[in-house]
């Protein structure tokens, strides 16, 4: 019983910790913030911020610049919102002599009371958003940039059209074809993903070595072979453990904050600019221009604890290893999770699992058989080779989070052929390096080719001569569709008519029901996004479908919604949407609109699904999800075009 509570206080400590990193700071030094607008003159508001302040804690006045650090901005995502210089100050603050800044500066305590006049240009909306960021201090503590959103109601303002259609009812269509829940991957299928980088993690300099001398350690320091089996056993539970409790904080938040939070991961500009910056850097790495690790303190730190009892020894052992491999496995584990972490915490979490227990296994099994360490290939040369190959996929992982990022804000950075022709540079230079034409710090001449050694070089070769056949000669590269850009996004000038692309409506919902009305045809709706792979799959293999393609074309009005379109609304489109779950949504950009029309009239957050509306906005059928076969899919467009021609009679 005491080591079950040990176990669970272990437990418990290793996820207060992974929680640390989610705990969200309150609105700063100030409570009970109150935000109001006074109209002055058409077009001219004055905005009133009033607070309370906590404790003995000290807010720098506006107006004031220190090192460069305004202590007070005001700021709004559309440039048709003007700003007068400066705040008004409605009460006077205290001078006081600061420790940090070396002279005098002025702050107010207890409360705060200021104003700030605005003007905006053209339609005035009817709730104003923006974001106020402030300062605050005590003595040799300084806390610039506190950020409070800002949204209050404008007199005068348009009121925006709601997102909520209540002819929608999604949940009673007048047909009951197409799906009952997303098209993902299933959770087997990501779970023998995990299964699979873990076994290629264990390949690494950085595990590997650690089997044989991990599994000794226990059998040898324990006072008989059945207890070093046991402690062997614990060990690769809890490695595997770890890797769970690393993905728990993704289902509080989850739940918290808002049900496109795992699609905001896949689509968010600056992650994937951050993950394309983590990958070059972790290839690099593995290319042996530096050794990547985690600071030797925090490495020291918990090797310390492997000291502690029984149980708790070997827990801070296992933490150990994943902290010490982490600059091996982490390439490979990241990789999976953002694959996946559109589909929500447990496709996450069962990634992170087959991963887990393809790395506890081996000390498990390795150790109730210690014979089979015999069998084990020595460390050497190939290892660095396993390194070198992982470092050249994590350069085509990053060309392909720069391409998301690309894509969603449009730059023209990464066109397809641009992308294609990295993608071969990659493929052609892991071929040099496995045929040893190419060379990198610590690896060893290629003396002999083995069986493997051919085999990947074949591998590696065949998938270069296929992306060069799509750049060269403009094959489809249906094995993988959906990771290149699209077709359309091209250096040349397309030539729809010669090509025969399909293009539907672009974000125009209404413009699109007003066309369904005048040509009485029912409209389908494309949700999708620019990073979204599996929307460009069923374009690319599904779309062409002789019988699809005709049915797109003339019997369906077709609008295709992105999003992640990261443009702005019009201002006075912009607005605060009252959701079903009792919460207010900001609508700021085309893609908070079409994301949030989405999840309030179809319930879904993943991306391709596809509705059938009569003209008249009424369900024709369910919604249909990521659906590769074209006669499954030409099955369901069938059904909501007779469903139409039925309810008309």
């Amino acid at each position: 019983m005491n080591k079950l509570k040990q176990l669970i206080a272990l437990l418990g400590l290793f996820l207060s910790i992974s929680m640390t990193g989610f705990a969200q700071d309150s609105a700063g030094a100030v409570k009970d913030w109150k935000i109001e607008s006074k109209k002055i003159a058409d077009g001219k508001y004055e905005l009133i911020f009033t607070g309370t302040i906590s404790g003995n804690w000290q807010v720098y006045a506006p107006n004031q610049t220190l090192l460069d650090i305004k202590t007070t901005e005001l700021q709004f995502a559309d440039s048709n919102i003007k700003q007068e210089d400066g705040f008004i100050l409605e009460t006077e603050p205290i001078e006081i002599k600061s420790s940090i800044f070396e002279e005098s500066v002025k702050v107010f305590e207890n409360t705060i009371s200021w104003k700030k006049i605005i003007t905006i240009d053209g339609a005035v909306p009817e709730n104003l958003q923006g974001n106020l960021f402030y300062t605050y201090g005590l003595n040799d503590e300084f806390y610039p940039s506190t950020m409070v959103p800002v949204i209050t109601k404008l007199e005068g303002g348009v009121k925006a059209a709601s997102i909520k259609i209540a002819s929608i009812d999604i949940n009673e269509p007048v047909s009951d074809c197409g799906d009952d829940g997303t098209k993902n991957k299933s959770l087997l299928t990501i779970f023998l993903l995990g299964l699979l980088g873990g076994l290629i993690a264990l390949l690494t300099p950085c595990v590997f070595p650690m089997i044989p001398v991990t599994v000794t350690f226990f059998t040898k320091k324990s006072d008989d072979r059945k207890k070093g089996v046991t402690n062997a056993v614990l060990y690769g539970l809890f490695i595997f453990l770890i890797y769970i409790l690393i993905t728990l904080p993704f289902h509080v938040a989850g739940k918290a904050i808002s049900p496109e939070i795992f699609n905001n991961i896949s689509t968010n500009v600056w992650l994937n600019l951050l993950f394309f910056a983590i990958f070059v850097f972790f290839a690099l790495s593995f290319f042996g221009l530096f050794e990547l690790g985690l600071p030797a303190g925090l490495a020291n730190k918990m090797d310390s604890k492997s000291g502690l009892g029984n149980i708790g020894g070997i827990f801070f052992m296992a933490a150990t290893l994943a902290i010490v491999s982490f600059s091996c496995t982490g390439p490979i584990l990241g990789t999976l999770l953002v694959g996946v972490a559109d589909q929500g915490a447990w496709p996450l979490t069962v990634g992170a699992a087959g991963f887990g227990i393809a790395l506890g296994l081996p000390f498990a099994l390795f150790a109730m058989f210690p014979n089979w360490l015999q069998s084990l290939p020595k460390s050497g040369g190939w290892m660095t080779d396993v390194k070198v190959v992982l470092g050249f996929l994590e350069l085509a992982l990053a060309v392909k989070f720069l391409s998301n990022a690309d894509l969603v804000k449009q730059w023209g950075l990464l066109k397809r052929e641009v992308f294609l022709a990295l993608w071969i540079l990659i493929g052609l230079l892991t071929v040099l390096y496995l045929i040893g034409i190419l060379r990198v710090k610590y690896s060893s001449p290629v003396k002999k080719f083995s069986l493997t050694r051919i085999v990947f070089i074949a591998l590696f070769g065949s998938i270069t001569v296929y992306l060069s056949l799509g750049l060269f000669f403009n094959s489809s590269l249906n094995l993988i569709s959906g990771f290149p850009p699209p077709k359309t996004y091209s250096i040349f000038k397309i030539d729809k008519e010669k090509t025969k692309l399909f293009e539907p409506i672009h974000n125009d919902y209404k413009g699109a029901v007003q066309l369904a009305k005048e040509q009485n045809k029912p409209l389908l709706i494309d949700f999708t996004g620019w990073a979204c792979v599996n929307c460009r799959r069923m374009e690319e293999k599904v779309w062409p479908d002789a019988v699809v393609d005709s049915l797109m074309r003339n019997e369906f009005i077709v609008v295709s919604l992105y999003v992640d379109e990261k443009k702005n609304l019009p201002l006075a489109e912009q607005t605060v949407e009252r959701l079903d779950n009792g919460t207010d949504k900001s609508i700021i950009s085309v893609g908070d609109k079409w994301s949030t029309f989405q999840i309030e009239n179809f319930g879904a957050t993943s991306q391709p699904q596809y509705a059938i509306l009569s003209p008249d906005e009424v369900a024709l059928t369910k919604t249909k999800f990521y659906t590769p076969d074209p006669d499954e899919f030409i099955k369901w467009l069938e059904c909501g075009l007779e469903t139409y021609k039925r309810s008309k009679k």
